[in-house]
């Protein structure tokens, strides 16, 4: 798709500097971009790159100022980053969608398919199975007895979603995704672990998208629940019985445990953890790597494991490299 500066900055509620006529057809990194390409720049610290890039256009801030030279035409908007969102998800709404029932399929008794689902090769829908209007499921998809998947939601490839779950409608769903797997539940009975049977369910509110290779596992009883608006990242694991608010955020290699409840808006970074049967409160940041054993309130800053407030994290490690000074000095002193 082509379009020019001037109608960019339409979309975005924008004003252009420069050539209002000067024309994009894909995107690309500042650092890479070439004629034909929109860019951006959303961080401070690639404002360099202005004076060197060959893109035909760049989208920056309202109060953006660059020193030197600027070839690209600018189009100013009150958030670049956003703005490439909106127009990156306008371009892919116009590519090309599959269509239709592949073969082979396995169709389960009492389900029934809408006109226009896509229904990938090799995929599998079981019993009873409630399917919404505009689903994609691709090949290789297994949807257990009694599901509900609503209303534009997309299974990707390889994705497996047990008996009884319910997914919400505009949801994502990446490949090799496992909703619904056994909670991790044993008994230690005489020396060895009995299984306790995990007996309820999974739901996933609207507008959710999950990445690849997460695992969500279902109740023991009553349902593990992901809320309205959450994105999840690639290899996560969500144990049993956790409930996670709405609109949060995790990174990739998050590990929830068992009856774990999580509020609404947390960002959370790669790799933090999460023990069992705690509660952690809304409109948290909480750094790479954090490790969480007691409750957390609401609008905090944490990191470290275990996790503290920022600024505390921050003071603890310059103490600690003014502990090892003291000892080396000490050492000198003392030869």
């Amino acid at each position: 798709m082509e379009i020019t500066a001037k109608e960019l900055a339409s979309i975005c509620g924008g004003s252009v500097d420069g050539d209002p006529n000067a024309k994009v057809s894909d995107f690309a990194k500042i650092e890479e971009a070439g004629p034909g390409d929109l860019s951006f720049i959303a961080n401070p610290k690639y404002s360099h790159f202005v004076s060197t890039t060959g893109a035909s256009v760049l989208l920056v801030s309202k109060n953006f100022e660059a020193s030197g030279e600027i070839k690209p035409t600018l189009v100013r908007v009150d958030d670049p980053y956003s703005c490439l969102a909106k127009l990156m998800t306008m371009v892919a709404s116009m590519q090309p969608q599959p269509k239709g029932i592949e073969n082979p399929v396995s169709v389960g008794e009492d389900t029934s398919l809408p006109e226009d689902i896509y229904l990938g090769a090799f995929s599998y829908l079981g019993k009873k199975v409630s399917i919404g209007k505009n689903v994609k499921i691709y090949p290789q998809v297994y949807v257990g007895d009694g599901c509900v998947i609503g209303d534009d939601t997309t299974l990707y490839p390889g994705v497996k979603v047990y008996a009884g779950c319910k997914i919400g409608s505009r949801c994502t769903i990446h490949a090799g995704t496992v909703i619904g797997s056994d909670g991790f539940g044993f008994a230690p009975v005489d020396g060895h672990y009995e299984k306790i049977p995990q007996m309820g369910g999974v739901i996933i509110e609207d507008d959710v998208e999950i990445g690849a290779n997460t695992t969500i596992d279902r109740a023991t009883f009553g349902n593990t629940v992901i809320g309205k608006g959450t994105k999840l990242d690639n290899l996560i694991q969500i144990a049993h019985n956790v409930r996670v608010g709405e609109d949060n955020v995790f990174a990739a290699q998050v590990g929830v445990a068992g009856s774990t409840q999580i509020g609404d808006r947390n960002r959370v970074g790669g790799q933090c953890g999460f023990a069992g049967h705690i509660t952690i409160g809304s409109d948290n940041e909480f750094g790479a790597q954090s490790g969480f054993h007691t409750n957390v309130g609401s609008n905090k800053r944490m990191i470290g494991y275990p996790a503290i407030d920022v600024k505390q994290f921050a003071r603890n490690v310059v103490n600690m490299k003014r502990i090892a000074e003291f000892l080396a000095h000490q050492t000198h002193k003392d030869k």
